[in-house]
């Protein structure tokens, strides 16, 4: 009889690598600084293409982007092409970034449009987290239009996104400006630019109890001052610097302000600060909604030297008349009245449009009629121009910082021929404006897309303003958009919420805004400000570094917590801003969110970094206080995606 054997092979317990794309990921983990990711299309939705090769499968992003997933250990590699996509109006430089358990093990080095896309393949034998990155490449997120191409993951386990970021906890809001005294204390802009002939309205900002008379000494012929109201009204026709010494008095003291006026070829030359409807109204903004901001500007801001109350898009009418000329809309029955009503406060009025043929909300653009819309402009009363590079693709489809300059420039000869100040805002869409907008004309240019409540998005555009700073001067500033704080629009112009920011990075965004020299423009609504928005745009020490007359460029220095920005002011000393920004942060541990967001880091700045030797008096500029006399170095603790915010003085 045979004996059977039976032999029994037992296989590992171990599972086949496997291909998972990254496409069949949820992508809604994918945090980035303008619009959502696309499976399988590009961030505007058309096909992935890069460099004109079409690609079936990848995820369209744009920069900053952060995409965490957990391998769990069980990845073998992740491979792919990366690049920038054909759906890029213009170049734009930007970064792909592989990191694996806190390390960079992949880079493709700068890339922008047109150039073919990278492949790449990394080794991930025991990696148990990799962060996707996409990093704008030093000239902003503008044009950052980025995509993974044909990625895969060769994996034995599964690959599971997680969130970038903690989940925020609830940090309540805190006040840090003292209360303003009831003595007089004139605040705001120490230097006035006006044309020849131009009509004048400047308010004196001025804190104190009230009643309150005002006086001056050597006010320039033609200029008159109203005793009462502190407005300063009237034209100038002889050019030249004209130093006039102010004065405000009531019953408890009096302060006086040397105001320099210059009249010659230059205005603005402080940064304009005020309000704009889009933020909270978006194209639902109307002649009431306008009112009730200006009510609110010259009871509470007027005298802290806030003073433009801006209309953005949605005022035009659907058709102009038969001479050319644009009205507004059944909102905006009488823009002479409304212009005459915001005067009356003694604030400035401004206007929105566009060099194309319609504004970026589809109404009627300047195109072809820049001297009639000028001319209109200037009859009203209005003192302000935003004017927005929307449709004007129709007239240039391929177009160039060149072609895009040229119809900013026929706009600006269209306002030189009217007899006003009208500050010039060359407006969003125009890649390295800050290259060609003192060329175009313009007194300001937005060099950043739209900003929003997030901090991913208000540090991305915040903290790159430093490779167009070196443009800065008197009359021309960079404008990284609206001041998101207070009571937003939810959607831009429907139901309002309070801004997503914690009250430590609204304190960070003013902070950083006034070192840039920047327009402070609120985007709020007005009528119905809390008590913490409210103090947090009445810090007098605070505006002064944004409306120092030096307008000198912002520098920047980059630590291991974040980032230390400083300015050179007027009367030599520096106002220095300590960050606690890092735009990357990656939560690698989901347990240390609420350990990172609650803890205190430490930031110091030798003195030998700004070429300073010597004793420094330093002054905290939020809280208004004195910190002490240091020498050599400055220490202080700052909060997580906070500021502190000083003075630093040579000690005499």
């Amino acid at each position: 009889m045979k004996k059977i054997f039976i032999c029994l092979v037992l296989l590992p317990l171990f599972a086949f690598p496997k291909a998972i794309w990254l496409s069949d990921l949820d992508v809604s983990y994918m945090l980035q600084d303008w619009g959502s990711a696309q499976v399988n299309k590009s961030v505007l939705g058309a096909a992935l293409q890069v460099a004109g090769v079409k690609y079936q499968r990848g995820i369209g992003t744009h920069s900053v982007s952060r995409f965490l997933v957990n391998l769990g250990g069980n990845a073998i590699s992740f491979s792919g092409l990366v690049g920038a996509d054909d759906t890029n109006d213009f170049i734009g430089n930007m970064e792909f970034r592989l990191i694996a358990d806190k390390k960079l093990i992949w880079s493709s080095g700068i890339l922008h449009k047109g150039m073919p896309a990278v492949p790449f393949k990394v080794n991930l034998k025991g990696v148990q987290k990799l962060a996707l990155l996409v990093v704008e490449g030093g000239d902003g997120i503008m044009y950052d239009h980025a995509d993974w191409l044909e990625a895969k993951f060769e994996t034995s386990g599964k690959v599971i996104p997680e969130p970038v970021v903690p989940q925020q906890i609830e940090v309540g809001k805190y006040i840090l400006t003292p209360s303003v005294a009831d003595i007089p204390k004139i605040n705001g802009a120490k230097v006035l630019g006006i044309h020849p002939q131009s009509p004048v309205l400047f308010t004196i900002p001025t804190t104190g109890k009230r009643p309150l008379s005002f006086s001056s000494i050597h006010l320039p012929n033609g200029l008159s001052l109203d005793k009462e109201t502190g407005i300063i009204s009237g034209t100038v026709a002889k050019e030249g610097t004209y130093i006039v010494i102010l004065k405000a008095k009531n019953d408890l003291g009096s302060d006086t302000r040397i105001l320099r006026i210059e009249v010659g070829n230059r205005i603005s030359l402080t940064p304009p600060m005020g309000w704009n409807s889009w933020n909270c109204w978006g194209l639902k903004v109307n002649e009431q909604k306008v009112k009730d901001a200006a009510d609110f500007m010259n009871k509470n801001l007027i005298n802290h030297g806030w003073s433009y109350i801006n209309i953005d898009d949605g005022w035009e009418a659907k058709e102009r008349t038969s001479d050319g000329q644009l009205l507004g809309n059944e909102k905006f029955p009488d823009f002479k009245g409304l212009c005459d009503y915001v005067h009356s406060k003694g604030l400035k009025f401004g206007i929105y449009s566009s060099p194309g043929p319609r504004t970026c909300g589809g109404h009627e653009g300047s195109y072809n009629h820049e001297e009639t819309d000028a001319k209109t402009w200037a009859d009203w009363g209005v003192d302000y121009l935003k004017y927005d590079y929307c449709y004007y693709s129709q007239i240039v489809p391929i177009p160039t910082e060149k072609l895009i300059k040229e119809p900013y420039v026929v706009m600006r000869k269209a306002l030189d021929k009217v007899q006003r100040d009208i500050v010039y805002c060359v407006g969003f869409g125009a890649p390295n404006v800050w290259n060609w907008g003192l060329e175009a004309g313009g007194n300001q240019w937005r060099t950043t897309r739209d900003i929003t409540d997030e901090w991913n998005i208000v540090s991305s555009i915040g903290f790159f303003q430093d490779v167009c700073a070196p443009v800065v001067k008197p009359g021309n500033y960079n404008d990284p958009d609206m001041l998101v704080v207070g009571k937003l629009g939810l959607g831009w112009g429907s139901k309002v919420h309070d801004s997503y920011l914690t009250a430590d990075e609204q304190y960070a965004h003013i902070s950083l805004w006034c070192l840039q020299s920047a327009p402070l423009l609120i985007g709020c609504d007005m009528a119905n400000m809390d008590a913490f928005t409210l103090n947090l745009l009445t810090n007098d020490e605070v505006i002064a570094v944004d409306q120092d007359p030096l307008a000198f460029p912002s520098n920047k220095i980059l630590t291991d917590n974040g980032q230390i920005w400083y300015k050179y002011l007027e009367d030599g000393s520096i106002a220095v801003g300590f960050f606690n920004a890092d735009p990357y942060y990656i939560l690698w541990d989901k347990n240390e969110g609420e350990k990172v967001q609650r803890a205190k880091y430490k930031m110091s700045l030798l003195f030998s970094d700004l070429n300073l030797k010597g004793k420094f008096k330093v002054r905290d500029l939020w809280r208004q206080k004195d910190l002490g006399v240091f020498e050599n170095e400055f220490t202080t603790e700052v909060a997580y995606h906070g500021v502190t915010f000083v003075k630093i003085t040579p000690e005499k």
